[in-house]
């Protein structure tokens, strides 16, 4: 059976995510696509204000679980 490959929008998010629930600055964004680099953006916001809630570590594996659930 095939796997089917995930939507670069989805990857890109995700990608963010980890950028910014690790604290790293959104600045680190490797694209440069408008569409791609938006939902980067989207996921970094979304991990930063993760990390500032303090779902980092085991702590944040749920959240994270939800995310890859969602797409």
């Amino acid at each position: 059976m095939r796997r089917l490959k995930r939507d670069p929008l989805e990857k890109a998010f995700m990608r963010g995510y980890q950028y910014g629930i690790h604290g790293k600055s959104r600045d680190l964004c490797p694209f440069t696509l408008p569409s791609v680099r938006q939902a980067w953006l989207n996921g970094w916001r979304e991990g930063r204000g993760d990390n500032w809630d303090g779902l980092t570590g085991t702590a944040g594996i749920h959240r994270l679980n939800q995310l890859s659930a969602v797409g």
